[in-house]
């Protein structure tokens, strides 16, 4: 069972067709969760929405105090929440962002609409008083009620001048308050059919959130910080005390009167005195997004981030721990020299895994902007990140640090990042065009002549000194001394914003754009062809090419690829249960990741690089043939045969013992095999190839044999 455990982390199966099959990784973890809601049993149900771009939204449940959640949408046909509340009976109601609100009678296991009545379906706060009635707060169109469990829904206005209720909030009287945007808060006193304004002292309209307190305080948090009313909301007063940013999206009282607020941008804020005096608590919270916030019977508290999913603290809030919810958002990719994998998430911050996917871990000391657009990797295994408006930050440790290196930056909205083969960093800034470092992003440069259009979308790195700029809206510039001058390189290409470039071993350019799919150029970019045949989703967000020359484009609708150069395009998405994919890395044994937009890491469950069965008959010994032809200019075939099915590794060398290539490195059956070795990389010279195989024994089969390569 280990074994076969080990083999599934690695993405192998025993075939050697065409790549079609993907599993998903064991994270990165993340989630942007809008809701919190937890039942009598203490199960903790979280709701997520990122504006419904990306799948896998809806909502989760954990059964254990967080330590592992299950997503539970079934019948949840508008899978994008902002609001969760459960009645005395554990109904649970899903107000959504479109769909009006769902309710389910099983715990989540299915969910019914029940939306008669309701006019507007965008419902951002749900609250149930004492007899149960049930009160959705929507945008565009007030409040409703249910007196019915949510069959059937009564529009409550009357005296509600702003129609767009961010929040609800009951107090012991029965009296409801609704937080509103741009109008502050409304009182009922008879159960929702009238409302009076109450805004007296109240100097913000913007109300994110509500709370009471056991005395029947009431605090509304605003974008200008927390007020307070000790009146039934006849009076309000700023309590500021402490409180460094004025953002607060998420109000929360535990039993000892501790106010919790969750703000965007400064993380989690208590008070301990009633509103007077704020301190933050983010001891371990890696977001300082939070969106909502909920307390169980034992007093844990537990808080939704924008992009980092759910965090819990058993200890008032003193400390936080990362509650693994899998849908994050993976905007970028990279792969190290040791196969170690990193993903950059979309508020999550840099996630690393050193096996294959099986675990990740989050690696985010010094990262102060937890959102990730570009990863890149040079050969001293210094990894570098891009953020949007906190620049660049490199780790020399494999990511247990990181330091912010931003000298000389101009933009710190930094999209894209490339190293050229002498280690010069160029990073694609938004509004600032490209930067360069020429010593390892101490120091950078703005590199903009020619360069019409500054909003770098992406970058690839040709031969002698070739640079390719996708920008958006401008098409793509070409430098050809290494970034000092720009032209700009457009025929043919009918579609302006270049979101990815990639360029194979011959010096080929492909462009996926982002509304005309892809483009080609053979002319280092002198003209461009349009090639999407059988390319369904014109809107392509990442590119890589393997070593044989096959292209992957990663897109809305999943991945595509082409082993023709692009002249056509096959969907191969089997196993990819969420085709939002955002981002493309290949390891060196030619196995694919694909980060998604709500769905992590998946990869593919066998290598992009082929190898060919010679014959289905079972050879009696291990053998290692010489390559032919030898000498060979670029490729050459090498051969081998096994008589068990073993782990193999085929890696070639150059004459001072170096690894230039690892050809092969998996499981494989026993067999004839056959594998084209591709040097067009590589100069003139002697090369040694080795194939290392365990035998059944506990032996190892290992020989090495010559190669020449002449050009």
């Amino acid at each position: 069972m280990k074994w076969l455990l080990y083999l599934t982390a690695l993405c192998v199966i025993f075939s050697f067709t065409l790549v079609a099959q993907w599993i998903q990784t064991n994270g990165p973890y993340g989630g942007y969760v809008q809701a919190l809601a937890i039942n009598s049993s203490g199960h903790i149900f979280a709701g997520t929405y990122y504006g419904g771009v990306y799948p896998s939204d809806g909502v989760f449940r954990s059964t254990n105090n967080g330590s592992s959640w299950t997503l539970i949408n079934t019948g949840l046909t508008y899978p994008y929440i902002r609001s969760l509340v459960i009645n005395g009976s554990d109904h649970i109601f899903a107000g959504t962002s479109g769909g009006g609100v769902f309710r389910s009678t099983d715990n989540g296991e299915s969910w019914t609409s029940t939306d008669t009545g309701l006019t507007s379906t965008d419902v951002h706060s749900l609250v149930i008083n004492a007899s149960g009635h049930i009160y959705a707060g929507t945008f565009g169109g007030g409040i409703f009620r249910s007196t019915d469990n949510g069959a059937n829904w009564t529009q409550i206005n009357t005296g509600l001048t702003y129609p767009d209720v961010r929040s609800l909030a009951i107090n012991a009287s029965g009296h409801i308050f609704a937080g509103t945007f741009g109008g502050g808060v409304f009182r009922s006193t008879d159960n929702g059919a009238n409302w009076t304004e109450i805004n007296t002292g109240l100097t913000y309209p913007n109300i994110g959130s509500l709370a009471v307190n056991a005395s029947g305080y009431i605090f509304a948090g605003t974008f200008d910080g927390v007020f307070r009313s000790t009146d039934n909301g006849a009076n309000w007063t700023s309590i500021n005390t402490g409180l460094t940013y004025p953002f607060v999206q998420s109000l929360a009282i535990n039993v000892s009167g501790h106010i919790f607020a969750g703000t965007d941008g400064s993380g989690v804020i208590r008070s301990t005195d009633n509103g007077l005096n704020w301190a933050p608590i983010n001891a371990g919270l890696m977001n300082f997004s939070v969106g909502s916030i909920a307390i169980i019977a034992s007093g844990h508290i537990f808080v939704g981030t924008g992009g980092s999913g759910v965090f819990r603290s058993t200890d008032n809030g003193s400390n936080w721990v990362n509650m693994v919810l899998p849908n994050s958002i993976v905007l970028s990719l990279a792969i190290n020299a040791s196969g170690h994998i990193y993903a950059g998430t979309f508020g999550g911050g840099i996630f690393r895994s050193t096996d294959n996917g099986l675990n990740w871990v989050p690696i985010n000391i010094g990262l102060t902007n937890y959102f990730v657009y570009a990863l890149a990797i040079n050969t001293s295994d210094y990894i570098f990140a891009g953020t949007p408006g906190g620049g660049v930050f490199r780790s020399i440790n494999n990511g247990e640090s990181w330091t912010s290196i931003n000298r000389g930056l101009t933009s710190t909205n930094v999209n894209s990042l490339v190293i050229n083969a002498s280690g010069q960093i160029f990073a694609g800034t938004i509004d600032g065009g490209v930067s360069r470092s020429t010593d390892n992003g101490a120091n950078w440069t703005q590199i903009n002549t020619g360069l019409t259009y500054t909003d770098v979308t992406s970058l690839a790195i040709g031969d002698s000194g070739l640079v390719f700029a996708g920008t958006y809206y401008g098409n793509v510039f070409r430098s050809t001394d290494n970034g000092a001058n720009w032209t700009q390189i457009k025929t043919g290409l009918t579609y302006t914003s270049v979101g990815s470039l990639a360029i194979n071993v011959r010096g080929q350019i492909f462009a996926g754009t982002r509304g005309d799919g892809m483009f080609r150029s053979t002319d280092n970019g002198g003209s461009w062809t349009s090639i999407n045949t059988g390319l369904i989703n014109t809107f392509v967000n990442s590119l890589v090419i393997n070593t044989s020359g096959h292209i992957f484009a990663g897109t809305g609708d999943g991945v595509f690829q082409s082993t023709d150069n692009g002249e056509n395009w096959t969907p191969i998405n089997t196993g990819l249960t969420n085709t939002s994919v955002q981002s493309l890395a290949i390891n060196v044994s030619g196995y694919i990741f694909a980060g998604t937009g709500g769905g992590g890491v998946f990869c593919n469950l066998q290598s992009t690089t082929s190898v060919q069965e010679i014959s289905s008959e079972i050879p009696a010994s291990y053998t290692l043939a010489q390559n032919y032809p030898n000498p060979f200019n670029p490729t050459t075939e090498i051969r081998y045969q096994m008589p068990e099915a073993r782990w193999v590794t085929l890696k070639v060398y150059n004459m001072l013992g170096q690894e230039v290539a690892t050809l092969i490195d998996k499981f494989q059956e026993a067999g004839y095999k056959s594998i084209t070795f591709d040097a067009i990389n590589l100069s003139s010279g002697l090369y040694f190839y080795r194939l290392q195989a365990s035998a059944s024994n506990g032996s190892t089969f290992s020989n090495v044999k010559k190669m020449i390569v002449t050009k």
